[in-house]
This record gives C-alpha cells, structure tokens and sequence, in this order.
C-alpha cells in the first residue's frame, strides 16, 4: 500500500500518544477497507497492531496517566526553559548592544582627541613623524619671524626704561637687554649677542637623525676568530701534558740599568714637555660654533630669558595700564607731575595696544605646539615619543572597532538564537493546548457531556 501522508506526519512527531493512534487507527479503517471481513474484523496486520496499540491504552485508562504526565511536563519544564532561553537570548542582544554602542563612543572619543592633539601640535595626523620632523625644519622661520615681531615693542621698552629712571632716580642700568636686542637685530646667533660682533663663519651642531626604530634589532658580534697558539718547543718539553699556552706577545729582556729589565728612570732620557691649553683657543675667532651657533629663540637659555623678559614688560604694562585709569588716585598723579614727557604723554588706548602686541608675541611662543617642538628640537628622539603616543590613541580606537565588530556578530547570533526558539516555542504551546481540549473531551465524555476545565494551566 502507499503510504499515507498524515500518518507520516503524525510519526514524524517527537512523541507519539493515545489520541495519535485513535487517529490513525481511523485512517486506516479508510485506506484498509479491503481487508475487512464478515465478522467486521481486519486481515490486515498494519490494522491488527494499531488496535492492539488503542485496546492497551485503554486498559485501566493508562492513557490518561500518559497524557496528564505529558502536559504537567510542558508546562512545568519545556515551555518554562523555552521561555528562560529566550529571554536570555534578548537579554544578550540588549547587553551586546549597549557594548557596542559604548565601543562604537569610545573609539570615536579617541579618534576625536587624537585629532585634537594633532590639531595642538599642528599637524593633519596622516602621518605624525614626518610631520612633526617638517614642522622642526620649518621652526627657524617661525622663530625668525617671531624675532622680527619684536621690532614692534621698541616703544614699550622705552616707556619701561624711562618709568624705572624715573623711579630709581636716573638709573643706569638697562631693562630687558635681550629683549632690546632681538628688537633691533632680529633672532641672532647667540655669539653675536655675547660678543656684539657678528660671527664670520657660522658651524652649527650637527642635529642628529633619529631613523624609525626596526621591528627586529639584530645584535652584530662581530668575526671572532681563534688563530692557534704558538707553543715553544722547549716549554713544550718542560711543561709535559699541561697543553698548548696563549702568546701574549709579551717578552722580558733584560736592559743595561738592572738585572730584572726595568727601566727606573735614572738614565739618560727624552724631556718632556707638558703643554696647556687654554679653553677656547682651538675655535678660532669670528667663528660661531656650538651652542652659539644657534639663534637666541632655539638656544634654550636664552628663549627662557627671552620669553622671562617678555613677560616683565607685559606686567610692567598692564600695572601701568591700571593705573592710568584710576583717575581717582591724587597721590599718583601728582607723582607723575614730574615725570618725563614720554610717561606723560601716554594714553590708556596707546597703553592697551603696546599690551595686547607683547601678549600676542608671548602667546607666539607659549602655545603646546611650540613647546612640543622646542623639545623635538632639544631632543630629536622626542619625536619618536610624541609619534607613538599618538599612535597608541589610533590603535586603542582600532582595538575598540574590533571589540565592536565582534559584540555585533554576537548580537546577531543571539538573534539567530532566539528566531529558531521562539517557532518551538508557538509549536509547543499549540499542541499542549491541542493536549489539553483532548483532555478535557475525553473527561467530559465520562461525566455524561458536562464541561471539564483543567485548572492551573496557563498558556
């Protein structure tokens, strides 16, 4: 016979009960009709073992037992777990997510001060050496013009020097030195400052080239080679089996003051001449070398005397700035009665503006990317320190990419998770409910039709 599609599917369940086989015992009361004899009774032996299958179901009702245990199992265990598993599932997607979106802020958090520190320093951050080592060379023409800026305070240094004369009582001596310097010839080298002259061969220091550290360092040891020993042959003889002996090259002769070979002192000899130098005689004159080769603004000295005196004349200023507009001060103005014209004859407006251009040319100075690069340039290997502290920035924003991308495929597996469970889930309950009307049909039968409700199921 050909096989019946609906007991296929009723055998390709994951539990077969009582009501299954009523069922197919009822199809097969259709497609086994042939066999069917006078006596109502089936020659079929498919049709023989399915009855036989009921009528022990229905002995002392174990059937029912079969069933109550089956429901209180679904609702006790597997819709309970189905539901617990799926509620973890969410609950990892949630987690996953929220992950994610905190990788996704802190990578962004790091790319974002990454670019604010390249941004301080200067650079666009393609990449950080070569920019950084390009902003060096070009740092003698920043300082350059830096130092023709200082042209412009010629008139605030004259106002500080005329106000410490007229406090001090005609005092000789000269107020921000270096700064006057600078303001009138530029960014010298510093020997033209120590020395008033300009130098007539300028030797600056060699900088030296910091290369990009290997991945691999390979220590050299060098060819070492072991020549054989040279044995005399009547060492040889007295020494017997001591082995071969290292030649120093060392030999004793004995000389013409004393028998052991060593000469005291106490003959003729050579006279030895033992001549000093003095410091500085081997740089011939005229000639900038060192540390004074370099401009006033790159030696570290004297930029600080530079950027100290620049900062002496800005409060001398703003003090002076107060001052002038507090009107209501009798004693400092009468004080100034007597000052030189070039105090009088100043104004708050005139004032504030020499102030707001030594702030300008100090801030020139002070700013983080300038500092940053007075420290390259005093130490060239500064550089290769900026370079990976900033690289360790992009790299921990890459790793926090990686994270994100990873909690991402978990969060879809949990997904993919919770889509297989929850049609277990639908099929599950729909046959519990299908269980538990069998249930009750089959009660109510044997109450005369009353209504049968089980109580404590919820689905």
């Amino acid at each position: 016979m050909p096989e019946n599609e609906e007991i296929k599917q009723l055998l390709a369940g994951a539990y077969l009960h009582y009501f299954h086989c009523l069922r197919i015992v009822e199809i097969l009361k259709g497609t086994e009709a042939s066999t069917k004899n006078l006596f109502g009774r089936y020659s079929s032996q498919r049709m023989k073992d399915w009855q036989e299958i009921v009528s022990l179901y229905e002995k002392e009702n174990s059937y029912l037992a079969e069933l109550a245990s089956l429901l209180v199992r679904s609702i006790s265990y597997e819709i309970p777990s189905l539901k617990k598993q799926i509620s973890r599932c969410q609950q990892a997607q949630q987690d996953f997510a929220r992950r994610e979106e905190e990788c996704q802020l802190g990578a962004a958090e790091l790319r974002e001060r990454f670019f604010t520190s390249c941004k301080q320093y200067g650079i666009t951050g393609d990449n950080v050496r070569q920019e950084l080592l390009a902003l060096v060379k070009d740092l003698p023409s920043s300082l350059s013009e830096i130092g023709a800026g200082a042209s412009a305070l010629s008139e605030a240094i004259e106002l500080y020097q005329a106000c410490v004369e007229f406090v001090c009582e005609s005092s000789e001596e000269l107020v921000v030195p270096l700064l006057r310097h600078v303001g009138k010839r530029g960014n010298t080298t510093v020997y033209e400052w120590r020395t008033g002259l300009q130098p007539l061969r300028v030797e600056r220091p060699e900088v030296e080239e910091v290369l990009e550290q290997p991945k691999e360092d390979t220590i050299d040891w060098g060819d070492f080679r072991l020549e054989p020993t040279r044995v005399d042959d009547g060492a040889t003889a007295d020494r017997g089996a001591q082995g071969e002996e290292i030649d120093w090259g060392i030999t004793l002769e004995p000389g013409p003051q004393q028998d052991d070979g060593i000469d005291w002192g106490d003959g003729e000899s050579e006279e030895v001449q033992i001549t000093v130098l003095e410091a500085g005689t081997e740089v011939p004159e005229g000639v900038a070398s060192g540390s004074d080769a370099l401009t006033l603004l790159e030696n570290t000295e004297t930029r600080s005397q530079f950027i100290d005196e620049l900062m002496e004349l800005e409060l001398f200023l703003s003090q002076r700035l107060v001052e002038m507009e507090e009107e209501a001060d009798i004693v400092a103005v009468s004080q100034f009665q007597l000052a030189p014209a070039v105090l009088q004859g100043q104004t708050s407006a005139r004032v504030g503006s020499l102030l707001a251009t030594t702030r300008a040319l100090l801030g020139q100075l002070c700013t983080r990317s300038m500092q940053h690069l007075f420290m390259i340039l005093a130490s060239p290997r500064y550089v290769d320190r900026v370079s990976e502290l900033l690289r360790q920035k992009l790299k921990q924003a890459e790793l926090l990419l990686a994270k994100k991308e990873m909690m991402s495929q978990k969060r879809q597996e949990a997904l993919a998770e919770q889509g297989a469970l929850e049609p277990k889930l639908d099929r599950l309950l729909e046959k519990t409910k299908e269980l538990q009307k069998l249930i009750e049909a089959d009660v109510s039968k044997r109450y005369s039709g009353r209504p049968v409700n089980l109580m404590g199921v919820s689905l």
